[in-house]
């Protein structure tokens, strides 16, 4: 479910609560499971849309057997376009139409969208 559903300060529920929802179910498809892995390897496998964003940052693929070029590519344009649909905020994820057009175009003209969220590492520090 969409963040903003449980936190009123993210933003107002919109339509774009459904782009996100896609993009979930976008990254359990590419992935080929639930986005939730309590018997992951390592803990940071755990959450696989962290787990999948840092894994891409770093140049790296997810394992996929044997698959096609044309798959795997695929599976890279699902992943990168599911992590614009997961943005923490509603006004950062595209609008239904851009997300079809992302999935249609050419893998290589997608850019990384941001971690699309504050992990504990990155949450601003409040000093009082």
């Amino acid at each position: 479910m969409a963040p903003e559903l449980f936190y009123k300060n993210i933003g107002r529920v919109s339509y774009k609560a459904d782009v996100y929802s896609y993009g979930m179910l976008l990254m359990e498809m590419a992935g080929r499971r639930r986005n939730l892995n309590a018997f992951a390897d390592h803990t940071s496998q755990i959450y696989f849309p962290l787990w999948i964003y840092d894994q891409f940052k770093e140049g790296k693929e997810i394992e996929l057997g044997e698959a096609t070029d044309e798959e795997r590519e695929m599976v890279r344009k699902m992943v990168i376009t599911a992590l614009w649909c997961i943005q923490l905020r509603p006004n950062d994820r595209p609008p239904m139409n851009n997300v079809v057009e992302m999935l249609e175009g050419n893998v290589e003209a997608l850019g990384m969208p941001p971690k699309p969220f504050l992990t504990p590492q990155e949450q601003p520090v409040e000093y009082q």
